[in-house]
């Protein structure tokens, strides 16, 4: 009974932490896809970072997974606990969401700035393989998580000639 009793008790705490994470949580930013799905080492950081990301709380959530859904983005992503699995980041590249524009990137950038996400790499827009309007971040267990928007016809028509990255933000622009 005593066993039970604790295995209750340790469920009803992960679940609470996952509440705590969820509290008081800063609006994130507006999504217009998504892919992906993950195991976690630390499911209640994970929840708090992807209801951030998702701007979305978990639709449900126990001591094992917690579950997002976004109808407008035809989501279905959950977390999972890691169960003492080693979580390998060299067969999972990144996950991502596109937002709207090249302002709806900078915006993401200040507000994880503001939520205190790391941010991998500053926005930028880049014009080598997909041309993009990107933000890297990692999530509490080190996934890149890529925040981007599409370039728009007259933006392509803007590449410079030697296609070198141009940084959004003033003052993120690597030393040379």
């Amino acid at each position: 009974m005593r066993a039970r009793f604790r295995t209750a008790r340790d469920q009803i705490a992960a679940r609470l932490a996952v509440l705590r994470g969820l509290l008081a949580l800063p609006p994130g930013p507006a999504g217009a896809e998504f892919h992906g799905s993950i195991r976690v080492a630390d499911l209640a950081a994970s929840t708090r970072f992807y209801a951030w990301l998702l701007n979305i709380w978990p639709k449900e959530w126990t001591h094992r997974y917690a579950t997002f859904i976004r109808p407008d983005l035809n989501l279905n992503f959950v977390l999972v606990v890691s169960d003492g699995k080693t979580l390998n980041h060299d067969t999972l590249y990144h996950l991502g969401i596109g937002v709207a524009d090249k302002a709806a990137v900078i915006d993401a950038y200040h507000r994880a700035v503001a939520f205190g996400a790391h941010v991998e790499k500053p926005p930028r827009t880049t014009w080598k393989g997909t041309p993009l309007h990107e933000l890297w971040l990692t999530d509490p267990d080190g996934t890149l998580i890529e925040i981007y928007a599409r370039l728009t016809d007259a933006e392509l028509a803007a590449k410079p000639a030697d296609e070198q990255p141009d940084y959004l933000v003033a003052g993120t622009e690597p030393a040379q």
